[in-house]
């Protein structure tokens, strides 16, 4: 039996100039990302698509949505293998290619997690692991690309 979760986000336009939409270089790209009882997240598109650098951007929080889901899964399937995570960090990169209308699309994904664990005992499992967290992340299973990883497992000193 299929199961649903849904999940609400809203988004409101900034038209800060007022100008609206009277000509592609009128308006502004900049909007409010929220979600109930949650900070707002500022948005906005690419300075290369002309928004506001400042601001996330779609494809940034893209790349960011699967690196967390991988991190989150990893943790989880670490934690019921017995293998002791101490510390996650990741540099995700995404590739969009755009082609010669204009028109782009993401072509692949590539996270390259720093993993720490308690003692060189888990190191084999730990990177093991990595494999599972690509096939159970939500995101990574929505996508019509590549969501690749390079762990590097690093034991903790003490």
């Amino acid at each position: 039996m299929s199961k649903n979760h849904i999940f609400y986000t809203s988004l409101e336009w900034d038209r800060a100039n007022g100008a609206g939409t009277t000509n592609y270089t009128s308006y502004s790209r900049n909007h409010i990302i929220s979600s109930k009882g949650k900070k707002p997240i500022l948005g906005s598109s690419d300075p290369v698509f002309r928004g506001d650098g400042t601001r996330y951007n779609p494809e940034e929080l893209l790349v960011a949505s699967l690196s967390s889901c991988h991190m989150l899964w990893y943790l989880h399937l670490c934690a019921d293998a017995g293998v002791v995570v101490t510390a996650y960090t990741d540099s995700a990169k995404g590739t969009m290619t755009e082609d010669s209308t204009g028109n782009a699309k993401f072509t692949e994904v590539m996270l390259h997690p720093i993993v720490t664990v308690k003692d060189s005992s888990m190191e084999k499992k730990a990177l093991e692991l990595h494999h599972e967290a690509n096939k159970k992340c939500f995101i990574a299973n929505s996508c019509n690309f590549p969501v690749k990883h390079t762990p590097v497992i690093k034991i903790q000193q003490d």
